[in-house]
């Protein structure tokens, strides 16, 4: 058996990383497994790299407001470029509900601290050029918002942890916890048992499998979404764009895009019917669909090249809304899972919180707000949050 650690985390994602990172800022011992060959192959390699704060909800508000802070000085901080662009989030409305919507939402985002606001058409047209001004009422406009790489940010978040002594153990699948009562003792996988005096869950779509190995039951369902690239073009959108209108062919809701720092234009949308599963192979619909809508929102990208598609999963939970904090009924084990496809924005934030949590006995930002993420809530199914 190997032991001596202080904190053992099972996956290196877009959670697992960045918590194992802070921990051992703190001075813990960390030990990583993961069963892909790498940092981030799981669902975090098919992010879009869209990091915002612009939630309705309280707890993501500022939880993204640190991922934002850690993203944005990252590479002032350890000197590694990670394809930090800060260009906001852009809302362009075309209908008075959405407009309601919207505007309802202010109160709140600017009570957290958010800077945003609603803009005219003629704003949003200066923020999107060439957008399709066709009934367009105007929209939100979040500037400190961004778009990072997710491979480069969870490299250079493995690549320091490590200076840290944080170790990573690959290749290495999770099959058994070992328990006293509430306490889990050891984790064993298909290479080896490990012990420690605290377990973090942050295995993704797998995260309700390690759950049950410890005798409670979180529900994360994968649900499965495409996105894509392009080839790189001249410079010439700053936001991440998203569109909240369903689509005319009635099978999709959201479709949001963003051109990153080396000019690619990267784009995904949201099935009006989820499509719940691990299946990742791509479909034949989703690039006639999604080019409708580019292509009807701003006609000037109708020559763009395509150059790859891909499928990644939503660890989901049945309201929507991640869940953090310490596991139900259990003395040492964490939970930073069932980020409903915003893994990547909130990992740094989480991260953050749960390495205070840890380390503390108190998160770092308010507790009552993190309480509501909390495991031990009602996780029935409520109104989720699915703008983007």
């Amino acid at each position: 058996m190997n032991g001596n650690y202080d904190v053992i985390i099972i996956g290196a994602g877009s959670v697992g990383v960045p918590t194992s990172y802070f921990l051992a800022k703190e001075g813990m011992k960390v030990l990583c497994l993961e069963s892909n060959p790498s940092s981030g192959q799981g669902q975090n390699k098919a992010a879009i790299g869209g990091v915002r704060a612009t939630h309705s909800d309280p707890a993501k508000i500022t939880i993204c407001k640190k991922s934002l802070e850690i993203f944005s000085t990252w590479k002032e901080t350890v000197g590694t470029e990670i394809g930090w662009k800060e260009g906001g989030y852009c809302f362009p409305i075309y209908t008075e509900g959405d407009e309601k919507t919207m505007r309802d939402m202010l109160p709140i985002q600017k009570k957290f601290g958010l800077n945003i606001d609603w803009i005219d058409a003629k704003g949003i047209a200066r923020a999107v050029p060439g957008i399709n001004m066709n009934g367009l009422r105007g929209g939100t406009l979040s500037p400190d918002d961004g778009q990072v790489s997710p491979l480069l940010a969870t490299e250079s978040f493995t690549r320091e942890a490590k200076k840290l002594g944080v170790e990573f153990r690959y290749r290495e699948q999770v099959k058994k916890l070992g328990m006293q009562g509430k306490t889990v003792t050891t984790v064993e996988t298909d290479r080896g048992t490990y012990s420690a005096k605290t377990f973090v869950n942050a295995a993704g779509a797998e995260a309700t499998a390690v759950c049950e190995m410890a005798g409670f039951s979180v529900p994360v369902i994968p649900d499965s979404h495409e996105a894509g690239i392009t080839s790189p073009v001249r410079q010439f959108l700053a936001p991440l764009v998203v569109d909240i209108r369903p689509g005319p062919e009635g099978m999709t809701k959201n479709f949001y895009f963003g051109q990153v720092e080396t000019g690619q234009i990267i784009f995904c949308y949201t099935p009006l019917k989820p499509i719940l599963g691990t299946d990742r192979r791509e479909t034949s619909e989703f690039m006639p669909i999604l080019a409708r809508r580019l292509v009807g929102l701003i006609p000037r990208l109708k020559n763009l090249t395509v150059r790859r598609l891909w499928r990644g999963l939503y660890p989901m939970t049945p309201d929507g809304v991640p869940v953090i904090g310490k596991a139900p009924g259990i003395d040492n084990m964490y939970l930073g899972i069932g980020m409903c496809g915003q893994g990547f924005m909130m990992g740094p934030g989480v991260g953050y919180n749960l390495a205070s949590h840890i380390t503390k006995g108190r998160p770092a930002m308010d507790p009552e707000i993190y309480e509501l993420l909390s495991p031990n809530r009602n996780l029935g199914r409520g109104k989720a949050e699915r703008l983007a």
